[in-house]
This record gives structure tokens, C-alpha cells and sequence, in this order.
């Protein structure tokens, strides 16, 4: 089961061995994500913001952050302003 916006990411960032390496992780490390096709919940704000907003968390993780009404790490200055 893979997920197509963890091949994107490998892709923006090189390969799936400089996103590891950004991740400060192993390579194999993706290859389960790929497998299980998801994921871990820790690692999805670090994708997006590695990845400058092009993969999001809810790309990464629909169950955990959903798309309407949720703010993505790309958007923090639009927050500080509106508080």
C-alpha cells in the first residue's frame, strides 16, 4: 500500500535517502512507510515543512489532520496576525 504523497516528498527533497537523512532517520525507515502506505503521526510536520507546504500533513495523514479548516505549519504567520 503506497502513499503517493510520501513518493512525492522523496522526490522534492532527491531521493528517499535525503529525506531520511533530513528526517535524520534511516532510509529504511521509509521503505516501512511505504509499505504500511502511512506514515508515523511524528513525522508529518517535519515532511511538510522539509518540503516547503507542497506535501501536507493531511496529504500525508487524512485520519489525523483534516483538510477543511485546518491549518497547515505553512501558514503560522497568517495565525499570529489574526490573534
Amino acid at each position: 500500500m503506497n502513499n503517493p504523497h510520501l513518493d512525492r516528498a522523496c522526490a522534492l527533497l532527491g531521493s528517499q535517502d535525503r529525506l531520511a537523512a533530513a528526517l535524520k532517520i534511516k532510509s529504511p525507515s521509509i521503505s516501512e512507510w511505504r509499505k504500511r502506505g502511512q506514515v508515523p503521526p511524528n513525522r508529518c510536520v517535519a515532511i511538510e515543512v522539509l518540503t516547503d507546504g507542497a506535501v501536507t500533513c493531511h496529504q500525508l495523514r487524512p485520519d489525523l489532520y483534516p483538510a477543511s479548516g485546518a491549518m497547515t505549519v505553512a501558514e503560522p504567520d497568517e495565525m499570529r496576525m489574526a490573534g
